[in-house]
Order: C-alpha cells, then sequence, then structure tokens
C-alpha cells in the first residue's frame, strides 16, 4: 500500500491506558513467565497500533506543518506520549521485578533486559508533565524553523532552498546567501533564546525531580546508552581533538590554497572541490533511477527493499513552504513499511538521502521481523547512524551512476566532508554537556561556550563577517540541539566505525559488506561495543583509539584526491 493511502487512526488514551493498565496488572499476577510471554505480545500488538499512528502523523505534519487536522493531532500526541512512556516504565518495571525473571531472559535475551533496566531509568510519573511541556516547546520550535523565510536576489527560499548557495563555486555567492542567512537569523535570535531556555529549563527539572544532579545522566539514559556512558564519552572527545582535528585542519588548509583562498572564512566551509562540488546528473528522477540500480547490484535484499520503497511512494524529497527543513527516516510498524523524508535542493546532499536515510530504511526493512524491533529497534542511536553512514560509504562502488566522471570528485569531496563533520559534531556534544552542566547560564554565555568550543575544534576556520555566525550563534541552526540532546555524538561514533567499514571495503568489498550487514540483522540483540568487535572495528572509547584511523584516512584523501 502507497504511504499516501494508509488510514490514519485517532487512538483515545482512555482507549490505550486501559489496555496498558490490564497488561500491566497481568504481569504482576501472572503465575507463569508463559503467560507474561503471551502479555508481551499483547503490548506488542497494542505498540503497533499506537506506534502506527504516532509515526503516521508525524509524517503528514512534517510534510505540511500548516496542516490543521494533523497539527492538531500532533499536539494531541505530544500531550499523551509522556504518559504512554511512563505506562512503558512501569511494565519495564514489572517484567523486571519479575519472580520469573530469569526464565523471561532466557526466552527473550539478557540485552533486552538491560535495555529494560536503562529505560526505567529514563522515565518516572513524577515528570509526565514536565515531557508533555518538553513536547510543546520541541513542537514550537520546529514549526518556528519551518516557517522562515529568507530573501536572496529577489526570491523567497526555505532554509532548504537556500542552503545549496552555500555551496555554490563563486566565493561572493556564498558570502551573500550566508550574509542573508545570518541577517534573517538575527532577527529570531531572542525567540529562539527563549525556547531554548526554556527547554534547559524543564529538562533540568525533570533531571533533579528523579534525583539526577543535572539532565546530563538523565539524558544519557534516554539515549539507550547500554554499554558506555559520560566517562567513555569524554575519552571519545578527547581522541577526537587529538587525532581528528590536527589533520582536519591540515586538509581543509590545503584545500583551501586549491582554491585559491589565504584566509578561510565560514563561507568557504562548504566547498571542496576547485571549479565547484559535483552535482547529480539530474534531478529526483535520475536520482531514483541510479538509486534502483545501485542497490540491485549491490545485494538481492538491497533490491528488493527499494522496489518496495518506491513502489510505495516511501519519499517526499522536495523542498517547500512550512514542510520540515531536515530530513528523516521513520518506520509505519503496521504496514513494516520505512519513510524517508528529505528536501532536495540540486546539489551532492540530495544523493547522501539516497545512501545516509536510506541506509535507516534498509535496517529497518531486514528487522521487520525481529523480536525487539518495536521496543529497542537496532538498539541505540549510535548502532542506527552506523548504518546510514556505512552505506554511504558502500556506495561508493556505484557512485558514478550519480555522477558520471566527476564520480572520484565526489568521493574526495563527501570523504573530507565526513572527516571534517568529526570535530564539528563533537563540539556539538562538548557544547550540551556545558549547557546541561550549568542550566543557569544566560544566552550570551551559551554562545561564548561555542565560540570557545569553535576555537577549539575548528581553529582553522574564521567567523568574521556573518551575523549571528561571529556572535556565536550557529548552535541555534542546529535542529538536535533543541529536539534530540546528547544524540549528535552518535553521529560522531558512528561516523568513526563508517570509516571503518570504508576502509575495509577498499581492501575486500564483499567481506566488508556482509560484516555490515550482520551488524544491521541483529538489530538490538546485541551492545554496540560487542557488534564493533565483531565487525573487526576498534572500540573508540581506548585512549589513542583514533590515531590510526586519522592517519589511515588523511592518507586516503590524498590518494583520492583529483588531480585537477
Amino acid at each position: 500500500m502507497k504511504v499516501q493511502q494508509m488510514p490514519y487512526e485517532h487512538i483515545p488514551m482512555e482507549e490505550l491506558r486501559g489496555e496498558m493498565r490490564a497488561i500491566i496488572d497481568g504481569v504482576k499476577a501472572a503465575n507463569s513467565a508463559e503467560e507474561i510471554l503471551a502479555l508481551r505480545q499483547r503490548y506488542l500488538a497494542l505498540r503497533v497500533r499506537y506506534d502506527t499512528a504516532v509515526n503516521l502523523c508525524y509524517i503528514r505534519y512534517s510534510c505540511n506543518t500548516a496542516d490543521e487536522y494533523y497539527t492538531k493531532e500532533q499536539e494531541y500526541l505530544d500531550e499523551i506520549g509522556p504518559e504512554m512512556g511512563s505506562l512503558g516504565t512501569e511494565l519495564s518495571s514489572a517484567l523486571l521485578a519479575s519472580p520469573f525473571r530469569a526464565e523471561l531472559e532466557k526466552a527473550l535475551s539478557p540485552v533486552y533486559f538491560r535495555y529494560l533496566e536503562v529505560a526505567s531509568k529514563a522515565m518516572s510519573p513524577a515528570i509526565v508533565e514536565d515531557m508533555v511541556e518538553e513536547n510543546k516547546l520541541v513542537s514550537e520550535y520546529s514549526k518556528y524553523m519551518a516557517a522562515l523565510e529568507f530573501e536572496f536576489r529577489g526570491e523567497k527560499l526555505s532554509r532548504a532552498a537556500l542552503a545549496k548557495y552555500f555551496k555554490d563555486d563563486d566565493r561572493e555567492t556564498r558570502r551573500e546567501a550566508y550574509q542573508v542567512f545570518g541577517t534573517e537569523m538575527n532577527r529570531h535570535a531572542e525567540k529562539l533564546d527563549d525556547i531554548y531556555d526554556r527547554m534547559v529549563k524543564v529538562r533540568d527539572r525533570m533531571a533533579k525531580k528523579m534525583g539526577y544532579r543535572n539532565f546530563v545522566e538523565l539524558g544519557y539514559y534516554r539515549m539507550n546508552r547500554v554499554c558506555y556512558g559520560q566517562p567513555e564519552v569524554e575519552v571519545f572527545r578527547r581522541n577526537i581533538l587529538q587525532a581528528i582535528v590536527p589533520a582536519v585542519s591540515r586538509l581543509r588548509l590545503e584545500n583551501a590554497r586549491d582554491l585559491g583562498i589565504d584566509t578561510y572564512r565560514f563561507y568557504d566551509d562548504g566547498v571542496v572541490v576547485p571549479g565547484g562540488d559535483p552535482k547529480p546528473l539530474g534531478g529526483k528522477e535520475e536520482i531514483f533511477r541510479a538509486a534502483k540500480e545501485m542497490y540491485h547490484e549491490m545485494s538481492a535484499e538491497a533490491g528488493d527493499f527499494i522496489d518496495m520503497m518506491m513502489e510505495n511512494d516511501a519519499f517526499d524529497v522536495e523542498a517547500r513552504k512550512n514542510k520540515w527543513g531536515g530530513g528523516y527516516c521513520t518506520e509505519i510498524p503496521a504496514y513494516k513499511q520505512p519513510f524517508i523524508l528529505a528536501n532536495f535542493n540540486g546539489t551532492a546532499g540530495d544523493v547522501d538521502v539516497m545512501t545516509h536515510e536510506a541506509g535507516h530504511a534498509f535496517n529497518a526493512y531486514l528487522i521487520a521481523d525481529n523480536k525487539f524491533a518495536l521496543e529497542i529497534g537496532c538498539g541505540g542511536m549510535e548502532t542506527a547512524e552506523t548504518h546510514s553512514m556505512s552505506m554511504e560509504f558502500f556506495a561508493w562502488k556505484y557512485i558514478d551512476k550519480f555522477f558520471g566522471e566527476n564520480a572520484e570528485k565526489y568521493k574526495y569531496m563527501h570523504a573530507l566532508d565526513a572527516f571534517s563533520f568529526l570535530p564539528y559534531g563533537t563540539m556539538v556534544d562538548a557544547f550540551q554537556h556545558i549547557v546541561y552542566e550549568h542550566p543557569e547560564m544566560t544566552p550570551a554565555q551559551r554562545n561564548e561556550v561555542w565560540k570557545e568550543l569553535e576555537a577549539s575544534f575548528r581553529p582553522h576556520i574564521h567567523l568574521e563577517g556573518i551575523p549571528f555566525i561571529e556572535d556565536g550563534r550557529r548552535w541555534q541552526y542546529q535542529m538536535h540541539i533543541y529536539e534530540s540532546p546528547f544524540y549528535y555524538i552518535d553521529y560522531v561514533l558512528a561516523q568513526t566505525a563508517a570509516f571503518g567499514f570504508l576502509l575495509q571495503s577498499r581492501e575486500d568489498y564483499d567481506l566488508a559488506f556482509q560484516r555490515y550487514l550482520r551488524l544491521m540483522r541483529q538489530g538490538g540483540e546485541q551492545y554496540y561495543d560487542r557488534l564493533l568487535e565483531e565487525a573487526c572495528i576498534p572500540s573508540p572509547f581506548k585512549e589513542g583509539a583514533l590515531d590510526a584511523l586519522a592517519e589511515r584516512v588523511e592518507a586516503l584523501l590524498r590518494q583520492v584526491k583529483p588531480t585537477k
């Protein structure tokens, strides 16, 4: 069935609450593990129904944030979501306290119960009202940002449409586009500060109600981190600073000289290849055709996956007013159907959608029948992003289908951008730790923290001359900081793993791809560090763990660098 035809169901909270209470009470009163396993199946059926409604609503709301019906439904789901989360935590607690736990662990998995333990630490009935407030603030931010328009050379453009000029070959065009961007964003800075102030306060309040020192600890539990914590992430950030930052700065300054740039400005950071970054050979139809060919050549499963996605119109990729400005992949459980939203703008990023977001979707397709797919999916988000970022690199073998004679230029651009992302993504994570450890900070103090982090993690970039950017406000444009605290380091962890797969694929593509498929198929049945070990990728949490990776990726970039 096509996604647009899938019926949306408004589910009354009274019905959901009654069914959840019956399941929870049944688990508490059960006389055997078998009874509990049967009740779990009943719970999973309810989750299919509820998650289908939630995700269909979000799809339709994000495709058109001005749609009155789905705006109201989104508000309703924002209201009831925390209570459903609280009931889910109560069910988890009942399972954890069951006298039949040993039998249940044997029937299910010890890893599954570890996820239940972490989830139980992320939720409490005491914070339900606060979570409702948090959800409303997230919706307020996303709707506010979706409505922004930028007047550039006589046109009113969405953020996504303006962004293509950030990568224009002409330096003055880039500067002008960023000038327009910064000037307009400055008009909204106080509003964005206000939203974030309220977010920080409500999140800090939730953490303290649950007995945590600050939101950092709670945030880690919310991210389902079951095999590492704040100390390991601190080591990882040090590894990025010590090994990756110097290598990225060397490569970026060398690239700037190739571009004829003496002083590396912020608006130069989007361009890599002299003569202009490569663009896809065509628009949506050509990109979709190339993607279909690629996935069919990649493997039989990948071919079946892309056919299903296209037959069911499981993409919305055109940029337009009132559409959510980012990109995502989600699933519609009742139909075992992934869905991808993006905003094509005629740049190489359009192709990345068909690799990155499709990497998420391919994983959802592979684990659709996994017994833990609904509850823990593929595990933590670091695992999920490993799927997507690695697929970007496995696509290199077929990238000429999208870029023709500019395929090598794309590889260089893609790898340098991905390598450069590691310091930026780590900086976002460091910023959030500081903010939530000091929730009393003023907006001006937060901006100063961001500028200091820019100097440490991206020392080669000059920020002067662009409003909003030079004031240390770039973080306000990073949706994850508002909507998904502590998510961003998962991208960085995943990117280092993806580079591991890239390096393996250069030696033995088929072996690397089989390791990748194995990692994806395991879903949430294994811990992240164990998944990396099985894929022959070193743990990123050991001191000096990224030294060899930095050296090998820098060498690879010099190897694939276009000669003209």
